[in-house]
């Protein structure tokens, strides 16, 4: 039996992610409050490097068996190292992008940086967890600070509207989340996976566990922005600074993925006819309406926001699936998903015109003109996010189909089909109006920053993820087979 102190001590050895993050916020309050920002600039660079030490640590400690922290309340597994690397990646990158947009525009604020890492740490938790309240405590740690987030811009409208209007749904979902933790504990007797599971597996609960399971899932749908919990996600995505929306559409949304996962495939595996339905059921709705309610958009990030819910529920297809593809399906697509997604909102934070942004979808006419190079980009990336062979998207979304045929989920499979090509109808509009339309008037020159960063997003898409696709799939599967 391991002894409270050697739990203690292997917890140490392997927290070390969340120890980074956790003390480079800590530093950065501090040194901030002092220094304001004259400092910013340099905090943020420390915070991007913060975040991918904590990836490359979390990578080279990745075990070969699940390792429990702190007596069993987290657990270092195979899926929250996957998890944990794209986290880190993405919100290094969006990051990157706050930074120098905030720079230009003159919102040097030192609490960015901090709060997109407390953000992370939140995900990590949250990825990690192996009870309900480790389980709450990260995705409430996350949440918070995604509102201030989304209020970015104080005397904006539009930004304060968007970080009300999600405090208060999210505050919902926070109950919901709560109030379905509640029947799980009160028909299983535990807070802990383990004991969840075990409970389950001799008969316990019936359909009040059942009830709180949804409960369950209906709150983590909110928070990966799944339909018909997305009523936030497009004025939060439109109201707040592009560079928030763009770590908004990536970070948070794998690790309420690999929370969703984990919650299915572990406490509740017993009751996979059950949750099978729920989780097909909010994969279609997703599906449809991201598909559909885009075609109505005039704003480029509104109609990301759309975007973003037609891919959750393309997501929510392969763990719907029940088997084993499905989770490392999910995976594998939230993993050829970020690039595109990252560099889509790169640019268009680089579209700006006499210092204010340009964010319709007119702004992108004749781009091919006056921009070949970012109109080159735009339509790589467009064809990736919208499945268009051999972009890693399209990979992306024939495993997940895989894996929901394999699982004889047919129907949810065909009208995944029929949603990807409505989705496909709004991205060729734009790559009509970028490639075919009249010149508008001329963009101000685009940072270096805001280039590389789309450049090495359209790179990852094609060729460099397509190529090693292969030794993505031996990861993600031997991470999942942890979990059997």
């Amino acid at each position: 039996m391991i002894s409270p102190m050697q739990d203690l001590m292997s917890s140490y050895q392997h927290a070390w992610p969340e120890f980074i993050l956790a003390g480079f916020a800590l530093v950065a309050v501090v040194i901030g409050a002092y220094s304001n920002e004259k400092i910013f600039g340099w905090l943020s660079a420390l915070a991007i490097a913060a975040l991918i030490a904590a990836g490359g640590v979390a990578l080279a400690n990745s075990p070969v068996a699940p390792v429990e922290l702190f007596q069993g309340s987290m657990v270092v597994d195979g899926v929250a190292v996957i998890a944990k690397v794209l986290i880190a990646l993405s919100a290094a990158a969006t990051l990157a992008l706050g930074a120098d947009h905030f720079i230009q525009t003159r919102e040097r604020r030192f609490e960015f940086p901090a709060l997109v890492v407390l953000a992370v740490l939140g995900a990590f938790v949250m990825v990690s967890a192996r009870d309900l309240i480790s389980l709450y405590v990260g995705v409430e740690l996350q949440s918070l600070s995604a509102y201030v987030l989304a209020a970015w811009r104080r005397d904006d409208a539009r930004s304060s509207e968007a970080g009300l209007k999600y405090f208060v749904l999210s505050a919902i979902s926070s109950g919901l989340l709560l109030f379905g933790s509640s029947f799980v504990y009160g028909f299983t007797g535990s807070i802990r996976f383990d004991a969840i599971a075990a409970a389950i597996g001799e008969g316990a609960g019936g359909i009040g566990l059942v009830f709180g399971l949804v409960l369950m899932l209906c709150a983590i749908g909110f928070k990966m922005s799944a339909a018909p919990f997305h009523m936030w996600t497009p004025d939060v995505y439109e109201g707040a600074p592009t560079p928030i929306t763009a770590f908004f559409a990536a970070a948070p949304k794998v690790a309420a993925i690999a929370l969703m996962a984990r919650v299915l495939y572990e406490p509740f595996a017993g009751l996979e006819e059950q949750w099978r339905q729920v989780v097909a059921a909010l994969a279609a709705i997703s599906m449809v309406w991201g598909s559909v309610a885009a075609l109505m958009q005039t704003n480029l990030k509104r109609l990301m926001a759309y975007s973003s819910i037609g891919n959750m529920g393309f997501a929510l297809m392969g763990l719907a699936s029940g088997v084993e593809q499905g989770p490392s399906s999910a995976l594998i697509y939230m993993a050829l998903y970020l690039p595109a997604n990252v560099g889509i909102f790169a640019l268009i934070l680089a579209m700006r015109r006499n210092g204010q942004p340009a964010e319709t979808v007119a702004d992108l006419a004749g781009m091919a003109q006056r921009r070949p190079w970012m109109a080159t980009l735009f339509t790589m990336l467009l064809f990736s996010i919208a499945g268009i062979p051999p972009f890693a998207g399209f990979i992306g979304k024939l495993l997940v189909f895989t894996a929901a045929v394999n699982a004889d989920l047919v129907w949810l499979a065909v009208l995944g089909a029929v949603a990807a090509v409505v989705a496909a109808a709004y991205y060729l509009r734009l790559l009509a109006s970028i490639w075919f339309s009249a010149p508008a008037e001329q963009l101000q020159p685009a940072t270096g920053t805001i280039m590389l960063t789309a450049t090495a997003a359209a790179a990852l898409s094609f060729p460099v993820l397509v190529l090693a696709l292969g030794a993505l799939e031996q990861w993600t599967e031997a991470a999942v087979r942890m979990w059997f």
